[in-house]
């Protein structure tokens, strides 16, 4: 070998090759515990109607331990921030079952379980903010864009097939059926959840994605994105839900801020509109698209006319009766009736009919309602202001090209500020909504890095925990 040879080889096995190890994640375990969160909340309806029907009412909660173990853990390990939004709700949910036992219901059970909406539920956003990084988010989104395309296929054979079919049974192997009425004699088609609040809120969360990734396309399996696009879009006649056309349209206008703001990505938003218009003329020459298609228009017409129009449908639907709930409040006693009791467990435990609305079936009327002016006002305001920076903070992220916390925000900014927590679907999507939004503003994760050396020389590694 000459001289020249050996220098180089000398000089070469300075240099070293780094590569990220997952496995020394530390924080794997609560990584797999948010997973299990997000999977139990797609597939908890399931279980329930289909494969553990016997169990269907513990399985009502399965979700809760599993919040209260990944708040536990990362309060040991220090990963749960200590901010006035996890403070102030830990604090509102723990005098809350005081007032609800000392003025309100007295029903001790209907207390916790309202109480863990904002002590369990409530900090697991941060929890999520703080163990995910942007990639865990991104990988959250490639599950979801899979899963959206045997979902559509799922929530079509509901739509044909009658109540007593297998794929409707209700909760409990209910052989009434699971379907809530729609129009012209069909029904809405609960998907795998328990009501047909999961569908809108299953195909909202996979519409930020689809759009998301349509301005990314380069980390998604194009087939697959094809697919999911297509189930978010046949998704919407099949609902009967203009609550998913209200998220769609909310993922299109936030689409357009994120463009506004960032001009070269405008060919491709504009291909991928006139490919779905393209493709939403040539599904309603079919039958089994246009009969979905005419029973979504009857019912979205025939609801505006009852409901007073778009700008009542907004005000009053989507908005939550805030403005009235404010205004009702001096009727309400000032510690409220208790907490939980708006809520379905609530209603079961106290007036033995879990359908019926014992306070108020608008989020902020609940709260008010079920806490009085000062708690209830009070978890409101913490739930805008959090809104507020999430929003905020995601709007600046587009000026670096980054549009994926403002996607997640296009369905997230409603959801979380006035979202029924009440309703276990509702609260699970909000919750995963607020985590991913967190996670997405950070930096990927300051994983440990193994520095190997190039192929060929020395075989010796080194570990760096920061970079």
């Amino acid at each position: 070998m000459s001289t020249g040879e050996t220098t180089a080889n000398n000089l070469l096995s300075q240099f070293y090759v780094a590569k990220p190890v997952a496995l020394r994640d530390p924080n794997l375990l609560l990584k797999r515990g948010i997973w299990a969160y997000f999977l139990l909340l797609i597939f908890e309806g399931a279980l329930r109607k289909w494969v553990l029907p016997g169990l269907s009412t513990p399985l009502l909660v399965v979700r809760d331990p599993l919040a209260l173990w990944l708040v536990l853990l990362a309060w040991k390990r220090n990963l749960l921030p200590s901010n006035l939004y996890v403070n102030g709700m830990i604090a509102i949910g723990l005098i809350g079952i005081v007032t609800a036992l000392a003025f309100g219901h007295g029903n001790f059970t209907v207390a916790i379980y309202g109480a863990r909406i904002l002590m369990f539920h409530f900090p697991l956003i941060f929890v999520i903010g703080k163990v995910f990084d942007r990639d865990d988010v991104i990988k959250i989104g490639k599950a979801t864009i899979w899963i959206t395309i045997p979902m559509a296929i799922l929530i079509a054979m509901q739509f044909y097939s009658p109540q007593s079919a297998f794929v409707n049974r209700g909760v409990g192997g209910d052989m009434k059926g699971g379907g809530f009425d729609g129009a012209m004699g069909f029904f809405r088609p609960p998907a795998t959840f328990s009501f047909t609040n999961g569908t809108a809120l299953f195909f909202g969360f996979a519409a930020l994605y689809v759009f998301y990734f349509w301005l990314t396309p380069n980390s998604i399996n194009r087939l697959a994105l094809i697919g999911a696009t297509l189930g978010v879009l046949i998704a919407i006649p099949l609902s009967i839900s203009r609550s998913l056309l209200s998220l769609v349209l909310a993922c299109v206008l936030f689409s357009l801020v994120a463009i506004s703001r960032n001009p070269k990505y405008l060919g491709k938003m504009l291909m991928a509109i006139v490919a779905l218009v393209i493709t939403f003329l040539v599904l309603s020459q079919f039958s089994v698209f246009a009969t979905p298609l005419e029973v979504f228009t009857h019912r979205f017409t025939s609801a505006n006319e009852t409901e007073g129009g778009v700008s009542g449908v907004f005000v009053d639907r989507f908005l939550g009766g805030m403005v009235g709930a404010i205004i009702e409040s001096a009727q309400k006693p000032f510690f409220g009736y208790g907490i939980g009791m708006g809520t379905s467990v609530g209603s079961m435990l106290i007036a033995g009919d879990h359908t019926v609305y014992l306070i108020s079936e608008g989020e902020w009327g609940r709260l008010i309602g079920e806490m009085g002016i000062i708690m209830g006002f009070s978890v409101i305001l913490i739930r805008i202001a959090f809104v507020w920076n999430l929003a905020v903070d995601s709007f600046k992220k587009l000026a670096t090209g980054d549009f994926l916390p403002w996607m997640i925000c296009s369905i997230g900014i409603l959801a979380i500020m006035q979202g029924q927590w009440a309703q276990p679907t509702s609260l699970g999507f909000d919750v995963v909504l607020g985590g991913i939004t967190l996670a997405a503003l950070r930096t990927p994760n300051r994983k440990l890095w193994a520095v190997r050396p190039v192929e060929g020389v020395d075989n010796h590694s080194l570990a760096i925990d920061n970079y």
